[in-house]
């Protein structure tokens, strides 16, 4: 991931959105604090997916470990 000052993407605006437009990910800076991050479009939901789909391959429904001194039952649906 790559970090670029306000400064710097002002000056090199398009060379920026070129390598975005490639899969680049910018880290926007002002004074050293990282204040915005520049992604290609679908980035973050297109990754959701993949994360989601590779732990489903191992998940297991009632793959909880409930507390040792405390009854807890996860299946009970009377929450009263």
């Amino acid at each position: 991931m790559n970090k670029i000052p306000v400064s710097e993407l002002r000056a090199n605006l398009m060379k920026v959105i070129k390598e975005i437009e490639h899969g680049n990910i910018f880290n926007i800076t002002s004074r050293g604090k990282v204040v915005a991050k520049l992604v290609p479009p679908g980035t973050g939901k297109e990754d959701a997916k993949k994360k989601l789909k590779e732990i489903g391959k191992s998940a297991v429904i009632g793959d909880l470990v409930s507390p040792i001194n405390s009854k807890w039952d996860a299946l009970n649906n009377d929450n009263g």
